[in-house]
């Protein structure tokens, strides 16, 4: 039998619902993870290691102390704000804990790869192309690499919807 907030849902049970909503928290604590991590994985192999860019590489270079010093700022921001939402998908991955003590790896994995797709889609989106601060890798072919940079975020997405669904379809399956 379906609830009243399933009805207007065709094909949806009652298991199924619960099923969405109890997964829920974990995938809120995933997306804002993934968000986290996919920073933390731009600042650390392309700001650091590869040292393709830094966060205001297009607006001051890197070649002189003033603009190490603008940029090395740049970069210590944007690490924080990485740390901040990691540590808030920290906090958000517990509570999703204490809601519901089984969790689904799927689910999660999904959930922090479609957070780590779409900071890279809205970071190469804002400061790739509308703020110009910086390019993935400045000089020849930089936008074929802003572009691949976008592209690497909507398959991030896709993989991790489809994992997310498939765990569904397991469910229901079940």
């Amino acid at each position: 039998m379906n609830s009243p907030n399933v009805a207007s849902q065709p094909n949806v049970t009652l298991d199924e619902n619960h099923n969405r909503t109890s997964d829920r928290p974990l995938i809120v604590a995933g997306l804002v993870l993934g968000v986290g991590q996919g920073g933390f994985f731009d600042g650390i192999i392309f700001h650091q290691l590869l040292q393709w860019h830094h966060m205001f590489s297009s607006i001051k270079t890197d070649m002189t102390v003033a603009g190490l010093e603008l940029n090395t700022i740049g970069d210590g921001l944007f690490h924080l704000f990485d740390w901040l939402m990691t540590l808030l998908g920290l906090f958000l991955l517990w509570r999703a804990g204490q809601q519901s003590p089984s969790w689904s790896g799927r689910v999660l994995l999904g959930a922090m790869l479609i957070g780590f797709g779409v900071f890279n889609f809205v970071e190469g989106i804002l400061d790739h192309h509308l703020l110009g601060i910086h390019h993935l890798k400045p000089g020849p072919n930089q936008l074929l690499w802003d572009l691949s940079f976008l592209a690497s975020g909507v398959i991030l997405v896709l993989i991790g919807l489809a994992l997310v669904q498939s765990n569904r379809a397991a469910q229901v399956g079940k």
